[in-house]
C-alpha cells in the first residue's frame, strides 16, 4: 500500500489572478490606460480584438469572489495591484481611490481567514511610462520603487506577503523582443535593456518596502524559470542548451540571487549589446535579501542547435511572431515536446516542476519557496445541466501537485501552490478564448461556477494529501 501524499500541515493551498485579467474598470476611479489598455485595444495584438475593459468585473464583483475562495476552501491568495490605479502616470501622488480598491479587498480576504500575497508588477505599465522610454529605460525602476512605497505604505498593515515582479522575463522579451505581449515592442537590445531595468526595479523596489513594511513581512518575486533540456549530448545542442538557459533565466536569477549576470550571458549576446546601461551598483542594488522565491511552471522547452525551419511556426510557446524572443539565439531551433498538450499546446510534463524545484533548492540554499503559478488551460464548457466537467485539469494537477510533494520528499522548502488561475480571464493576446481557471465565466452573464477541478482542488486542500491517481476525474 503506498504511502499517501501528505503535504505539510501550514501547506498553503491558494489560487492566482493578475489585475488586469480580471478587474475591468478601467477608466473609474482615476484610472488610466496601461500598456495593455493600448496593446489589447491595437487591432491585430489580440485573439478576435479581446480587451481587459471588462474582463470578469472583479472589480466589482470581489466580494462574491472572495466568498467563492472562502467556499473552495482556499487559505492564500495571490493576486496583483493595478500601477496605473494607483500612480495613473506611474509618477506623483497615489490615488486613494485606486488604493481603497485594495484595502476592501484585504480586508475582504482576512474576514474569510484568506492570506493575501500581493503582486506589485504584473505587465501592466503605466502607458505614460512607456511613453517615456518603458522597461528600456533606467528611469522606469526608479518610478516603480516609488510606487512600492506607496502600496506597502498603503497595505502593509494587513499584507505580510509581497512579490515584486511576476515574470519578468514575459515583460522583457516578449514585450521588447518578440512584441507578442505589450507594449509590442521588437529590439533584442531594447529587450536586453528592460531585462536589467527590471531586475534592478526588483532590488530598489525590494529596499522600498523594506523601507515601509513591518518586520513580519516577507518579500519575494516570482519567476517563470524554464526548464531547458536539449534534444541530445552532443556538445553543439548542449551549447544550445546553456545559451537558452541564460536568457530563461541566468539574466535574473543571476542578478537577483547572485549579484551578476552569467559571464557567458554577456559573451553571447555582445553582438546585440555591450551592457554599458549596467552601472556601477545596480548588480549589488539587485541582489537583495529575499524572504521566498516564486517559481511559476507550464511546460519545460526542448532546444538543439539546428536552424528553425523559417516556414515552420515556433515551438517555443510564446506566441507566433516574426521577431524572436531569444537575442542572439536565432539558430537555436526550439521542438515540440513529446506527450499530451493543453489547448494552449503546451507539453504536459510534471517532471519539470520536480526539477525546476530542485534546481532553485540547489541555486538559493535554504531560501523557502512557493509555486506561484501552475495549470492548465482547457477548452471547457457547461454541460446540460449548466456543471463544468474538466478531468484533464484534475489530472494536470493530481501529477503536478505529486511532483511537488515528491520535491518535498527530496528535501525542498515549498511551502505553498497557487492555481493558476482562480477563474477564467482575459489571457493577454489569447483575449477570451483560452480557460485557465479551476471555475468557469460566463462572459456574457458574468455568472461564476466551479468547475469539477474546483471542487477537488477544495478537497485536496482540506484534506492536505493527494487522493490516490485512480479516483482522479
Amino acid at each position: 500500500m503506498p504511502e499517501p501524499l501528505t503535504f505539510p500541515a501550514d501547506f498553503l493551498w491558494g489560487a492566482a489572478t493578475s489585475a488586469y485579467q480580471i478587474e475591468g474598470a478601467v477608466r473609474e476611479d482615476g484610472r488610466t490606460p496601461s500598456i495593455w489598455d493600448t496593446f489589447s485595444h491595437t487591432p491585430g495584438k489580440t485573439a478576435g480584438g479581446d480587451t481587459g475593459d471588462v474582463a470578469v468585473e472583479h472589480y466589482h464583483r470581489y466580494r462574491d469572489d472572495v466568498a467563492l475562495m472562502a467556499d473552495l476552501g482556499l487559505n492564500a491568495y495571490r493576486f496583483s495591484v493595478s500601477w496605473s490605479r494607483v500612480q495613473p502616470t506611474g509618477r506623483g501622488p497615489a490615488v486613494q481611490r485606486g488604493l481603497d480598491f485594495y484595502r476592501r479587498l484585504v480586508d475582504e480576504l482576512l474576514a474569510k481567514g484568506i492570506k493575501p500575497a500581493l503582486t506589485l508588477y504584473h505587465w501592466d505599465l503605466p502607458q505614460d511610462l512607456e511613453d517615456a522610454g518603458g522597461w528600456p529605460a533606467r528611469e522606469t525602476a526608479y518610478r516603480f520603487a516609488e510606487y512600492a512605497g506607496f502600496v506597502a505604505e498603503a497595505l502593509g498593515d494587513r499584507v505580510e506577503s509581497w512579490i515584486t515582479l511576476n515574470e519578468p522575463w514575459c515583460s522583457a522579451f516578449l514585450g521588447y523582443g518578440s512584441g507578442v505581449h505589450a507594449p509590442g515592442r521588437t529590439d533584442p537590445a531594447a529587450a536586453l535593456q528592460a531585462a536589467h531595468h527590471l531586475n534592478l526595479a526588483h532590488g530598489l523596489g525590494t529596499q522600498a518596502l523594506r523601507a515601509a513594511l513591518p518586520a513580519r513581512a516577507r518579500v519575494a518575486v516570482s519567476l517563470n524559470s524554464s526548464v531547458v533540456r536539449a534534444v541530445s549530448d552532443s556538445p553543439a545542442d548542449q551549447d544550445a542548451r546553456r545559451r537558452i538557459d541564460n536568457l530563461a533565466n541566468g539574466v535574473f536569477h543571476g542578478p537577483m540571487l547572485h549579484g551578476a549576470y552569467p559571464a557567458d550571458l554577456l559573451d553571447d549576446t555582445a553582438r546585440i549589446t555591450d551592457w554599458s546601461f549596467v552601472q556601477d551598483g545596480d548588480l549589488a542594488a539587485a541582489h537583495q535579501p529575499l524572504d521566498a522565491l516564486g517559481l511559476n511552471y507550464y511546460t519545460p522547452a526542448l532546444v538543439s542547435a539546428a536552424q528553425n525551419d523559417p516556414d515552420s511556426p515556433r515551438a517555443d510557446g510564446h506566441g507566433a511572431s516574426d521577431h524572436s524572443p531569444w537575442p542572439a539565439a536565432d539558430d537555436v531551433a526550439f521542438h515540440q515536446t513529446p506527450g499530451d498538450r493543453t489547448e494552449m499546446g503546451w507539453t504536459i510534463d510534471p517532471t519539470g516542476l520536480h526539477d525546476l524545484i530542485m534546481r532553485y533548492t540547489r541555486e538559493a540554499p535554504g531560501l523557502p519557496l512557493y509555486i506561484t503559478e501552475n495549470g492548465a488551460a482547457y477548452d471547457d464548457k457547461p454541460d446540460a445541466d449548466g456543471r463544468v466537467h474538466d478531468p484533464e485539469r484534475i489530472a494536470y494537477l493530481h501529477g503536478h501537485l505529486a511532483a511537488v510533494r515528491r520535491a518535498i520528499t527530496d528535501g525542498a522548502d515549498v511551502r505553498g501552490y497557487y492555481l493558476w488561475s482562480l477563474m477564467d480571464n482575459f489571457e493577454w493576446s489569447y483575449g477570451y478564448s483560452k480557460r485557465f481557471g479551476a471555475v468557469y465565466v460566463d462572459y456574457e452573464t458574468q455568472a461564476r461556477v466551479p468547475k469539477s477541478s474546483a471542487h477537488w482542488y477544495a478537497g485536496v486542500a482540506a484534506a492536505g494529501e493527494l487522493p490516490e491517481k485512480s479516483v482522479v476525474g
